[in-house]
């Protein structure tokens, strides 16, 4: 099977990275203007639509400033446009260039709500969903909007009834990311190393010109 051309590669890339924000821009638009806040759907027992926001990491996790942990996925997203330029200009493994992409799509998916959300969104209560475009404007100014967040997978209980596995709620660009990091540990981790191994040679190879010159 012949490799693709590094343009059709690109065009690739840039219709997974599109087709995977669609996907999760839809699916958080719909919760947030369907659902109040804490609100569920039993679609299973062992999951759960379960509509909640937070400021924080993938999974709910808050260890940073919103302000820098916003500031600091664009910087992440960024790098990430940079690294997949030198995959696809190094011609490398095609399931490794689209699990990166994967990784940047998550990124990019939450990146959207914090910048954006808190603009466009009247705040969510739970007594109230949330409309797009209130006339007084959005719930919080840009860069501070919450990430929304829906997939629940209650998966085991205890004899309470109260769940012990697997508690955090979810959305689509965190499962991009997470699927994505255990694919290239299993899989592609070959890949990564000699992605910067070449880039070590290419900057080393740069300073001995630089030299010669």
């Amino acid at each position: 099977m012949s490799r693709l051309s590094k343009r059709n590669t690109s065009l690739l890339v840039a219709g997974i990275v599109v087709s995977l924000l669609l996907i999760d821009q839809v699916i958080k638009f719909y919760v947030k203007l369907h659902f109040t806040l804490g609100e569920s759907f039993v679609v299973f027992p062992w999951f759960q639509i379960c509509m909640i926001e937070n400021n924080g990491m993938a999974f709910g996790i808050e260890w940073f400033d919103k302000l820098f942990l916003t500031l600091f996925r664009i910087v992440a997203v960024g790098v990430l446009c940079w690294y997949l330029h030198r995959l696809i200009k190094a011609e490398a493994r095609m399931g490794y260039i689209i699990m990166v992409c994967l990784v940047l799509a998550g990124a990019m998916g939450n990146i959207i709500d914090c910048m954006f959300y808190g603009l466009i969104f009247s705040e969510t209560t739970p007594f109230e969903v949330a409309t797009l475009f209130p006339d007084g404007g959005g719930y919080a100014p840009f860069f501070y909007g919450k990430v929304v967040d829906m997939f629940y997978f209650p998966l085991i209980h205890n004899a309470a009834g109260e769940t012990i596995f697997f508690r955090p709620v979810f959305n689509f660009a965190d499962s991009c990311i997470t699927v994505a990091v255990i694919v290239i540990i299993l899989f592609f981790s070959k890949d990564l190393n000699r992605s910067f191994e070449k880039e070590k040679g290419t900057d080393a190879t740069s300073d001995e010109k630089g030299k010669e010159g």
